[in-house]
């Protein structure tokens, strides 16, 4: 975990990475000789896993292949095996496992290739069987595959251990490149578990600063009354069992409520929302449905709570005393 620093000086820091994408982007797309046409498949699984298939031009004559992933001095390649397309074309296909440079950080898998923040140029490295060597850049279309139909999962995804997004962008010369971007500090919800007196919720803490006190709170939606919430810590992993009387007995009705993590001292990252953000769904409000329940809390009050993800990922909880009702 790095440490804090200010607002401002985090702002600075986003405006200047976002001027050096820009001019990675511009640096990786000059040059590189000729561009071969859009593959026939590129894509990346929740930042971690590439795969590719291209088709090689009609009669070149390829002896071995490999798929060059660069970005300045550091380099690394990917072997490509040799297929058949069901068109009788030949295809060069692999698959590499990206290692992001805070997977050994965050107790991942040890390995290389490490990717870092930045631009990494993709470029495809062909022999023929006289030995004369080709490079060159892959194409991708100008909408960069934003024209396909609704899927239920997202085309890039955040790595769902360090929240490291790595993207397949274009460059204004139509050469496919990847985009590294770390994550924000964030808090993000593991698993609820609902029981007959009460939810206990896990999650754990993303990027944010070492060696500060944490605690959660729950936040009226309407309001914006906050309610504590006891949570127990284990290093970066939290837990804790929602406070659903005092929630509930917080005014009458039915709320609203969502939920917040926040650290002692002023280290410009602010409240922290709690939600699921690490992952490939595209409406998690559809994709994870939760049901109503009755809570039997251990005062006596029955509770009729509802535990679910909003359309952005955000954990929320809506609950209402109904002792009054059910005697």
């Amino acid at each position: 975990m790095s440490p804090a620093l200010p607002t401002a000086a985090r702002r600075s820091l986003a405006t200047a990475r976002t001027i050096r994408f820009r001019a990675e982007r511009a640096a990786a797309g000059r040059g590189g000789g000729q561009l071969l046409p859009p593959p026939v498949h590129l894509s990346l699984r929740d930042s971690r896993t590439l795969n590719l298939a291209i088709a090689a031009l009609p009669g070149e004559l390829i002896d071995r292949a490999h798929l060059l992933v660069s970005r300045g001095h550091r380099r690394f390649c990917v072997p490509l095996a040799f297929e058949r397309h069901t068109d009788g074309r030949l295809l060069l296909t692999g698959t590499a496992t990206l290692r992001d440079v805070l997977d050994e950080e965050s107790g991942g898998p040890a390995g290389s290739p490490r990717i870092g923040d930045g631009v990494w140029r993709l470029t495809l490295v062909t022999a023929d069987p006289r030995g004369r060597v080709r490079r060159r850049g892959i194409g991708i279309g100008t909408d960069g595959g934003a024209s396909l139909p609704p899927t239920p999962t997202v085309l890039h995804a955040p790595n769902p251990r360090t929240g490291t997004l790595i993207r397949i962008v274009r460059c204004r010369s139509g050469r496919a490149v990847l985009q590294v971007t770390r994550s924000r500090p964030r808090a993000e919800l593991l698993r609820f578990v609902p029981c007959g007196d009460g939810i206990t919720v896990h999650g754990r803490l993303v990027r944010t600063a070492a060696g500060r006190r944490w605690r959660a709170r729950a936040v009226r939606r309407r309001d914006g009354v906050t309610v504590p919430v006891g949570a127990l810590w284990e290093g970066a992993e939290f837990s804790f069992r929602l406070p659903l009387g005092e929630m509930a007995g917080a005014g009458p009705g039915q709320w609203v409520w969502d939920f917040q993590v926040e650290g002692d001292g002023d280290a410009g990252e602010g409240p922290l929302p709690l939600g699921r953000w690490l992952h490939d769904v595209r409406d998690p409000a559809a994709a994870f449905p939760t049901p109503f329940r009755v809570f039997a809390l251990p005062g006596g009050a029955l509770v009729r709570a509802h535990a679910h993800f909003t359309k952005s990922g955000a954990f929320a909880v809506t609950c209402w005393d109904i002792t009054d009702q059910t005697s």
